[in-house]
């Protein structure tokens, strides 16, 4: 993988972390249904604005085939998300999320996208590893409300996981940015029914709208666009490769801003979580020196 994809992989996996501390802001102020809903909204809203500057037509044709890719990769998580961090800190949910890589090894050699190896496994058992370290696995108590939101997260990431070989092969039907825009738009129609019943309950404080705000323009609008032109290039096991990275940035911003707990394992696991996405994407940044030693005469 050239250094420049990997470098975007990680500026992403910052982003995305961000996402589970500001879902942790706002789903106990909106309600999940509204909050899912809006970050939605904004998002298409976000991506049809650049539809429009750079004159993309919408891929009408393949409703279809977005409805499917909205459904697994947008509307489904976002709720089970938002809806899981109204019991747990928003490190519990990045680690969780972590089970998307594992979930799109199979799905893509399933679907031949994409090939299994021992390489990939090993980095999958040491991105494991390191997620746990981060966060610590404490202080929540296991009970049934816990339980179940943390297979909510577990469903998210089979979506996530399965969703992303189908990305892959959409990408020889449709441009990234189009994609991007049809998948938003298809999923807030989605999930509009629920949020206009659940809206009555919803509480729009500046600090949810200012969450939200950020979440559609930024982590879902222009940050999916970003990861589909990068599945361009790469593998769909590899452009799952910052899953490993979120829980660093999650827990992270949820030390700093909510004021979570922090392990003491941070910078072992976060080391592990590195050697993990190399070893699943396999960037080495040694290569291109390599190689050059190997070109001399």
């Amino acid at each position: 993988m050239k250094t420049k994809y990997f470098a975007q992989l990680v500026a992403l996996s910052a982003l995305w972390g961000a996402s589970f501390m500001l879902i942790r802001i706002a789903s106990p102020l909106l309600g999940p249904n509204v909050l899912a809903a809006l970050r939605i909204g904004v998002a298409t809203l976000t991506l049809a604005i650049l539809m429009r500057a750079m004159r993309h037509r919408w891929p009408l044709r393949h409703w279809r085939e977005l409805a499917r890719l909205g459904l697994l990769s947008v509307a489904l998580p976002f709720l089970l998300f938002a809806w899981a961090a109204l019991q747990l800190p928003a490190g519990y949910s990045a680690l969780l999320n972590t089970t998307a890589v594992l979930f799109g090894i199979f799905a893509a050699a399933r679907m031949k996208e994409d090939t299994l190896t021992v390489r990939k496994l090993i980095g999958c058992a040491c991105g494991f590893a390191g997620v746990a370290l981060i966060v610590g696995l404490g202080p929540v108590k296991p009970s049934p409300a816990v339980i179940l939101a943390a297979l909510g997260c577990i469903g998210a990431s089979a979506c996530y996981g399965i969703s992303t070989p189908l990305m892959k092969r959409a990408i020889a039907r449709m441009q990234p940015l189009e994609i991007a825009a049809g998948i938003h738009a298809v999923s807030f129609l989605m999930l509009l029914p629920g949020a206009l019943w659940s809206l009555p309950q919803a509480q729009f404080t500046p600090a949810a709208l200012a969450a939200v705000a950020v979440m559609g323009i930024i982590t879902s609008g222009l940050a999916y666009w970003l990861h589909i032109r990068i599945l361009v290039h790469v593998s769909p096991v590899a452009a799952m490769s910052p899953t490993f990275m979120i829980p660093v940035f999650g827990v992270t911003w949820g030390h700093l801003f909510l004021g979570e707990q922090l392990s003491g394992g941070i910078y072992v696991g976060g080391a592990l979580v590195l050697l993990a996405s190399a070893l699943v994407t396999g960037f080495s940044p040694w290569q291109k020196w390599l190689d050059a030693v190997d070109a001399k005469p």
